[in-house]
């Protein structure tokens, strides 16, 4: 009879085996992305039939995406004279799997390239047609912001015009006409990414436009010290009621930071990150830029400077994963798993992924009618699996667990475990 039940019992567990968890890298920001503007836009017209720089737009690429970015930002201008370039740089995005932050603008909005003015109308035109023209240009999850930092063209700067309505209506339409776009071709891209100056923002991002624009208000941020930019996100989220993406963000900056060598660098992007991995508020960054810029993290031949490893670090970061049992074996679901900076609750198969940083690496599990655990992840391997005890265990819950224990009586004898 023993026999019989252990065989059925190893049946049963060939037909349903426990959960493989797969080595998933999980973001701590759901956008992580390097900028590649100082190339990307401003080498547009010099490098247009020039195939060699193909190779240069690679191994720039590549680099992006080995830190564990999710979007690479590419700052090419949408005028019919750039698609070209435009697509080799989304070709190399597209081969090293990542999603595009598209951040160019139409050349004559600020006036590159020597391109003549356009106006508000002109600019909502050709936004609605380039993107209706290129629909195998976009993929899902990419971003499309269609006027970065609109204050520096078009009618002018609201702080400087006073044309603070005017203003507001233009991104809310811009918005909206993107969105119809985009569903017209049956993409799932963003929109809503309009990054501004933070003074900006604090003028133009009332609650009721940053609601018209989804909840998402994108500064671009260059401040001195990694507090004052934590507590400057921190202000603009209450101030706007959306959540904060960094637009533009890096080190150093002569003028704010003086000159710093490769470590000061390093040392104040640590500083930095960690600083916005702790503040809720924040949901994207995009370091500015890759390289050619006083805050490049590679150098022009392709070498990474020590920030990298930093970015890396924070774009990488370590997981916690496993499955929350009750002592009968049965997975739990709703159960609450957190940690100093996420909250999620598992499913039906009592599952659970987060990030976490080395420097606080606790979990707390919790679910109603059980006693919480805390586990300390530096002292744990991964996957875990977690068992939940019950507060009170009814006569039900007690035979099942003791049919449990016998079964797992019979094969410790059996097999000497």
């Amino acid at each position: 009879m023993k026999k019989i039940l252990i065989s059925l019992i190893i049946c049963l567990f060939l037909l349903f085996p426990q959960p493989v968890y797969a080595d998933n890298e999980v973001p701590w920001w759901q956008v992580q992305s390097v900028d590649t503007m100082k190339y990307s836009r401003d080498k547009a017209r010099e490098k247009l039939g020039d195939r060699d720089f193909d190779m240069v737009i690679d191994v720039q690429i590549s680099n992006i995406a080995k830190t564990g970015a999710t979007h690479v930002a590419i700052a090419t201008p949408y005028d019919v004279e750039f698609l070209p370039i435009l697509k080799r740089w989304v070709t190399a995005a597209r081969k090293y799997q990542l999603n595009v932050w598209f951040r160019g603008n139409w050349a004559g909005w600020e006036g590159w390239f020597e391109y003549p003015s356009i106006s508000r109308e002109e600019h909502l035109a050709k936004t609605k047609q380039f993107i209706e023209d290129n629909p195998g240009l976009f993929k899902d999850g990419d971003i499309f912001s269609s006027c970065p930092e609109c204050e520096n063209g078009g009618p002018g700067d609201p702080r400087k015009t006073g044309d603070v309505e005017g203003f507001r209506n233009f991104l809310i339409n811009e918005y909206k006409i993107s969105q119809t776009a985009f569903e017209s071709i049956g993409k799932d891209v963003k929109t809503n990414y309009f990054s501004m100056n933070g003074d900006v923002a604090m003028l133009i991002m009332d609650p009721e436009t940053t609601k018209a624009l989804d909840g998402v208000v994108v500064i671009d941020h260059y401040v001195e010290s990694p507090k004052r930019l934590a507590d400057d996100i921190r202000r603009y989220a209450q101030a706007t009621g959306g959540k904060i993406v960094l637009g533009e963000f890096g080190a150093p900056i002569p003028d704010l930071h003086g000159d710093m060598s490769e470590q000061e660098q390093a040392e104040w992007l640590d500083t930095a990150m960690l600083a916005l991995a702790e503040t809720p508020e924040l949901i994207g960054v995009n370091y500015w830029a890759n390289t050619g810029s006083s805050t490049q993290l590679w150098y022009e031949d392709g070498r990474p400077r020590s920030a990298v490893t930093v970015l890396t670090k924070y774009f990488q970061p370590q997981v916690a994963s496993g499955v929350v049992k009750d002592i009968t074996g049965d997975k739990l679901d709703s159960v609450a798993v957190t940690s100093p900076y996420f909250h999620i609750v598992t499913g039906r198969d009592g599952q659970f992924i987060l990030p976490f940083l080395e420097s606080n690496p606790t979990l707390t599990i919790s679910a109603d009618g059980y006693d919480s655990q805390t586990v300390n992840l530096a002292y744990r391997s991964q996957p875990m699996t977690i068992i939940l005890r019950k507060h009170r265990e009814d006569w039900l819950f007690r035979l099942k667990k003791s049919i449990t224990e016998f079964i797992s009586s019979l094969f410790k004898k059996e097999y000497n475990f």
